[in-house]
């Protein structure tokens, strides 16, 4: 059985293909933009491409039984319509919470005719990298709505997750939620990270103008998306869910031992 990983060096795509083959896969294709550059093990058969480049698809699908699918909403219809082409019996794709900005990719991939199982992460625990900088300079954390609560999910669960999915059968049809093992406020998270690294961490938090200008001064025109996001997380906390304990017989990855394992990026 041949497996292609697309986004094959990305952050999520690259643990992908580090899963599967710690779960015995033999025929593992992986998809980059540079494979000189990608440093993926011997044993992976390594094609040039990119899923946002359509063309340069068909010699990476030609052979491949299943897909993991890398989220590209403007070019997932036409990659997708290609796969179902060259006989991809199964298409795993990274998608997000349904209705949102990735839902297009779930449609594509149901639109193709393949079998399809969609995993739908929420925010990743990585995304803690945003206070990194005021951690690194200091004990105080400058942030916004700390009472927003959701369950983050470390990409290493839903790299395994997937490989999980991609190796065994009987998922087809599935859409699974994937968060962490326990909801946290934005204030939870940052005194986390402080017992994480043995420090004492002091979480102030903005409001209105200020908030929106550390916003956007740390993610441009999408800091004012990302603040809405957070009051709704406020008055509408993300419960988490089982689904990775579920599957794979473990606890998902708790806040604070990601932050113990990616201490260096605070340091």
């Amino acid at each position: 059985m041949r497996i292609l990983v697309t986004g094959a060096t990305g952050n999520v795509g690259r643990m992908v293909v580090d899963e599967l083959l710690a779960r015995g896969a033999t025929d593992v294709r992986a998809l980059t933009v540079d494979p000189s550059r990608a440093a993926l093990p011997p044993s992976v058969e390594v094609a040039r491409g990119f899923v946002g480049r359509p063309s340069s698809m068909p010699a990476a699908l030609a052979g491949v039984d299943r897909l993991y699918l890398a989220p590209h909403p403007a070019t997932a219809p036409e990659v997708c319509r290609m796969a179902a082409e060259a006989g991809v019996r199964l298409i795993v794709d990274m998608a997000g919470p349904k209705g949102e900005h990735w839902q297009a990719v779930e449609d594509a991939v149901e639109a193709c005719g393949v079998p399809w199982v969609h995993l739908e992460p929420g925010e990743f625990t990585a995304n803690a990298e945003i206070w990194a900088p005021q951690i690194r300079a200091g004990d105080v954390v400058q942030d916004a709505w700390g009472a927003a609560a959701n369950a983050p999910v470390a990409q290493e669960d839903i790299a395994a997750v997937a490989a999980h999915v991609l190796l065994a059968d009987g998922f087809e049809g599935s859409s699974l939620e994937l968060t962490g093992p326990a909801s946290l406020t934005r204030r939870e998270k940052v005194a986390a990270i402080g017992r994480a690294l043995g420090r004492d961490l002091t979480y102030v938090e903005l409001r209105g103008e200020e908030a929106r200008s550390l916003f956007r001064s740390i993610m441009g025109p999408h800091g004012d998306w990302y603040l809405d996001g957070l009051a709704q997380l406020a008055s509408r906390p993300q419960p988490a869910v089982s689904t990775v304990f579920d599957l794979l017989g473990r606890p998902a990855l708790g806040y604070e031992e990601w932050a113990r394992r990616h201490a260096d990026l605070f340091r």
